[in-house]
């Protein structure tokens, strides 16, 4: 028998109303709208392509500043070790001597015992608590014979050196430890937070990348353009030198007569002839690969850069960049002169050798070569200062 019953219209219940067809599209239409929009604030919570060149780039500050640390924990941990290396062996050869002393000692008391003699007992010196206990019974001592007294001052002498000795080469055992600490720390930052730039990077798609390549060639282009600007300064400032120079030689009285100052005068021809020889070094070290912590000779760091390419010319640097920054005589950046050192950033944590117009050779960051770049190349309020190595 067949159904008399009406077919249900096709459609949903909303809140136990039926829909028809087209309702439920605009209702699906409108649920879809709702997740778009509750979507939209995690699509925006994605940093933009400039925070994340800002972000990598104080990531790299951050290890180089690391890298400081670690470079003077590593220099410190060397000259320690070196130091308890040496007590260490002071400490060997004086108890060499302090047993021969007491092997000294121990013969008197042998030949004490043969002989029956009424001398003091100098075993009894050896069983004492300390040397000075025994030393201390002078009536003992009035007895001793020349020889036993000798024998009983350098015994005395070579226990209370050793135990000296002793004491200073445990004190730098523990200072070594700490020191290592330090330095597995400082290693530790430095890993860590080069990992971080370079997740950040690995984020980036390739137009992205691209469009960052491109924001870097801008920085370039202003960096080279400050550069002209300097040079074209410090071309000023030596003609105004040579003019002041020539005016003097020509004058009566050996003087200008002006009244006015002159400008200040070039670094010597010693200090030329010096900055000449740590320019060449650098510059043969141009497309050799930063790598943190390294002085060369296959790579470097910034600071371990400028530390060899002054050691080539003979003078001795400092390791990190805020002690080679006191390591000679600060100038205006206007009167830089080839081979000064330009420091940046205010907890001077980079640097570069100065080759002139508005120029240096320096080691950039992980990733990239020894190369010539404006000194501009992070902005002009990024230099701190420039230093004259002494």
């Amino acid at each position: 028998m067949a159904s008399h019953r009406k077919s249900r219209p096709t459609g949903t219940r909303v809140a136990g109303i039926r829909t028809p067809a087209l309702a439920t599209a605009a209702l699906t239409s409108v649920a879809l709208l709702s997740q778009s929009a509750n979507a939209a604030p995690e699509a925006d919570d994605k940093p933009s392509l400039e925070e994340v060149e800002k972000k990598v780039d104080d990531l790299y500050r951050q290890a180089e500043s690391a890298t400081d640390k670690y470079n003077a924990a590593k220099e410190k941990t060397a000259k320690q070790r070196k130091r308890a290396d040496t007590l260490i062996d002071d400490v060997a050869q004086r108890t060499q001597k302090l047993n021969e002393a007491r092997e000294q000692l121990g013969s008197f008391a042998s030949a004490q015992y043969r002989t029956g003699a009424a001398a003091p007992d100098t075993a009894t010196f050896l069983l004492a608590d300390t040397p000075q206990d025994y030393f201390d019974q002078t009536q003992l001592m009035d007895r001793m014979t020349g020889r036993q007294k000798v024998a009983v001052d350098d015994y005395v002498t070579q226990q209370s050196e050793t135990m000296e000795k002793r004491q200073e080469a445990t004190e730098s055992l523990e200072t070594l430890t700490e020191s290592q600490g330090d330095l597995k720390t400082a290693k530790a930052t430095v890993q860590r937070k080069l990992a971080d730039a370079r997740e950040l990077m690995s984020k980036l798609t390739a137009e992205e990348k691209a469009r960052l390549a491109a924001i870097e060639k801008e920085k370039r282009e202003e960096a080279a353009r400050k550069a002209d600007e300097l040079a074209r300064q410090q071309t000023a400032q030596q003609q105004a030198r040579d003019e002041a120079a020539q005016q003097q030689d020509s004058s009566p009285s050996g003087s200008s007569g002006t009244g006015s100052s002159s400008p200040a005068p070039p670094a010597d021809s010693s200090y030329a002839t010096k900055a000449d020889k740590a320019l060449a070094f650098a510059r043969a070290q141009i497309g050799k690969p930063y790598v943190w912590g390294a002085v060369g000779p296959g790579s470097y760091d910034c600071s371990g850069l400028t530390q060899a390419a002054w050691k080539a010319a003979g003078v001795t640097l400092p390791r990190t960049t805020y002690d080679q920054v006191n390591a000679g005589a600060t100038v205006p950046l206007s009167q830089a002169q080839p081979g000064d050192l330009v420091f940046f950033y205010d907890d001077v944590t980079h640097v570069g050798v100065y080759i002139g117009n508005g120029m240096m050779i320096h080691a950039p960051k992980p990733g990239t070569y020894v190369r010539e770049e404006s000194i501009y190349y992070d902005g002009e309020s990024a230099i701190h200062s420039v230093v004259r190595p002494a």
